[in-house]
């Protein structure tokens, strides 16, 4: 953040990611009680007219020192299941900001006080970049079918392995436009080069994809991914059909997610311990059924709600403010993009 010109003030406190049994058990909950007055000091200097939080571990002292000082904030969950500390922190929250009705709910169910609004997830706007212009800044050859495949940043060498083993046969009917990450890189690129020459320009590895993932989506007729809320959300917004593979180690929280499109019918879901060459191979046969592909395509647009980073600004605008928080036809309507 800081090389970004955005100002961090850390807290005391640690990411709760490790479970094991170590001195951090003791040291946690010191972290935790340290950070309640850093907070409460951070807040009182910056004077901030309202809060955004995604709710973690860290918004626990902040929500708090918030609600203290009667700062308004602005608490957005995108999962399905909200987490132990989004649960926790909810009933800080003067406004909670979700991506599905089971998530406001659920918070409602767990004491959330505030008022819940389905925004869906903010995400990067689709309209920046259109399909041909993104094939070309990709260096995607004109003709074949893309399947953009990128497994986050949670287990992708699973990914990396199935498209090694799947990509002769792949290149022989669709262009891959491939994020390995940084470890699967030099594999990747040694996989291109035993490639047939004129099958080379088919398979775009990437290490990482940031400014140039919008024209990745823009450019591909089928993603292979797994189900973290923006991905989904991104996915559906740009409406592509989507191979959805859970991560299987984060509490149930892709499976949920990956439901809501499913459901849907704008997705297709593989376990994770069942993805490999073969299932990826598989699963470009949607490309091979156009009716399929575009009924999913529609699916996708249906429940994609592009505007919602408009729509969650909308409601933090209205708390800095001290005016009356918008009716949710109104936040729906930005949410679809019924309206800037």
């Amino acid at each position: 953040m800081p090389p970004s010109g955005i100002r961090l003030d850390l807290l005391a406190l640690r990411s709760l990611r490790s479970t094991e049994a170590s001195v951090h058990l003791v040291l946690d909950p010191l972290r935790l009680a340290a950070s309640a007055p850093q907070a409460l000091a951070l807040l009182a200097r910056l004077r901030p007219a309202a809060i955004f939080t995604t709710g973690g571990y860290v918004a626990i002292p902040v929500l708090t020192a918030a609600a203290t000082m009667r700062i308004p904030s602005l608490l957005w969950e995108g999962n399905v299941r909200p987490g132990r500390s989004v649960r926790a922190t909810a009933r800080f929250a003067t406004a909670l900001a979700v991506s599905h009705p089971e998530t406001a709910a659920a918070l409602a169910r767990d004491g959330g006080g505030g008022r819940a609004y389905v925004t869906g997830t903010p995400i990067r706007d689709p309209a920046t970049v259109d399909r041909d212009g993104a094939r070309e800044r990709l260096g995607i050859p004109p003709g074949p079918r893309v399947v953009l495949v990128f497994g986050g940043s949670q287990a992708v060498a699973r990914f990396s392995a199935a498209v090694a083993g799947a990509l002769p046969r792949l290149v022989e009917r669709v262009a891959v436009v491939h994020v390995t990450g940084e470890d699967g890189y030099a594999a990747a690129l040694a996989a291109r080069e035993d490639l047939p020459a004129d099958r080379r320009e088919r398979y775009r590895p990437f290490p990482f994809l940031r400014e140039e993932m919008t024209a990745a989506l823009a450019a591909a007729d089928l993603v292979v991914g797994r189900a973290g809320a923006s991905t989904l959300a991104e996915v559906a917004a740009f409406g592509v059909p989507m191979v959805v593979v859970p991560y299987p180690h984060a509490a149930g929280h892709q499976r949920a997610n990956a439901a809501s499109l499913v459901e849907a019918g704008a997705a297709v879901l593989v376990a994770d311990e069942d993805f490999d060459a073969d299932a990826l191979l598989a699963a470009t046969a949607i490309l091979d059924d156009p009716r399929r592909h575009l009924d999913m395509s529609a699916a996708a647009r249906a429940i994609g709600r592009p505007g919602a980073a408009a729509a969650v600004a909308e409601i933090l605008l209205a708390l800095a403010e001290r005016r009356p928080l918008p009716d949710a036809a109104e936040v729906e309507a930005i949410a679809t993009g019924g309206r800037p």
